[in-house]
């Protein structure tokens, strides 16, 4: 056998039971005097390690290039929040990038991390709780910014750092509920559909200002401002339009005596109409695909 090499001694071991590889072959070698076995890899043994070899080069390099890539698009989107608030008169760090990760990955997260983003948003309540678990030694703010039914709140309401979507006095109730329950104070934000579409969430402008009355009335309940999902549309006036709406209700709320503090986010702008919304006084952006790139959608 050769000399310092001891392979196991189970056969079984080395042998791919679907294939049928022996992965081990003995030499035989013959003297006058004596005979002795070399144990070798076999052909097959040695393709099927090349094959390792290729595909963990191909992972890795996978991996790297994803790593890049999100690095890239990250600071692709940090210089253009730079250069939009230098055209306005705006201050780039009062402009807070929130990386939307619903449907990605969790090694997509940690990609994003790396490049420095704290904020992530999730719009499914099990999605967040899950990404959260997994990434708990991480330092990460969890934003919630999908529909919140009141059956969900409880999960969430020990530690989460800020609802985008409070768009009910029933949800707003159950967050005071909870908020009282866990001894803290839950910083909100008050969802307006300024678009009006059927299709979405958000309380209607003109209820706007009752349903801030409603929520302001809650003490462990702090709103921190108002969000709005701008319209599907190339139409750049219609988004300014929606846009503006949430910033016309946002400055008319901080000047009545029901809010107890000043309000201070508008949550309003992603991939396809953000440099629109920091035009309009967004401080808050939820993106994603310009971050993470495409979603893939598993239709079962």
């Amino acid at each position: 056998m050769l000399k310092g090499f001891n392979p196991p001694s189970d056969k079984n071991f080395w042998k791919n039971n679907n294939s049928n590889v022996n992965y081990w072959i003995n030499i035989e070698f013959h003297s006058i005097n004596e005979t002795f076995t070399i144990t070798v890899l076999s052909f097959e043994a040695l393709i099927h390690f090349l094959k390792f070899i290729v595909f963990s080069v191909i992972i890795i390099y996978i991996s790297s290039y994803s790593l890049i890539m999100v690095a890239k698009n990250v600071q692709n989107i940090k210089e253009n929040i730079g250069k939009i608030c230098l055209e306005i008169g705006r201050n780039a760090v009062d402009i807070k990038l929130i990386a939307v990760s619903k449907t990605f990955p969790i090694e997509k997260v940690s990609e994003a991390l790396e490049t420095g983003i704290m904020d992530f948003g999730e719009n499914y309540v099990q999605e967040l709780i899950n990404k959260r678990n997994i990434l708990s030694k991480k330092k990460i703010n969890w934003h919630f910014i999908g529909h919140l039914q009141t059956n969900k709140v409880k999960q969430i309401a020990d530690w989460i750092h800020l609802i985008h979507s409070v768009d009910s006095e029933n949800v707003a109730a159950e967050i005071q509920k909870r908020a009282e329950k866990a001894k803290r104070t839950i910083d909100v934000l008050v969802e307006v559909n300024t678009s009006e579409e059927a299709t979405k969430f958000g309380v209607k402008p003109t209820k706007a200002m009752e349903l801030l009355k409603f929520v302001s009335q809650f003490p462990n309940i702090n709103i921190n401002g108002l969000m709005t999902i701008g319209p599907f549309t190339e139409d750049k006036d219609a988004s300014r339009d929606s846009f503006r709406i949430l910033k016309s209700i946002f400055d008319e709320a901080n000047n009545v005596i029901f809010i107890k503090k000043p309000m201070i986010e508008l949550s309003m702008g992603m991939t396809h109409d953000y440099e629109i919304a920091i035009a309009e006084g967004s401080t808050m952006i939820r993106i994603g695909t310009a971050i993470f790139g495409s979603r893939t959608i598993n239709i079962n």
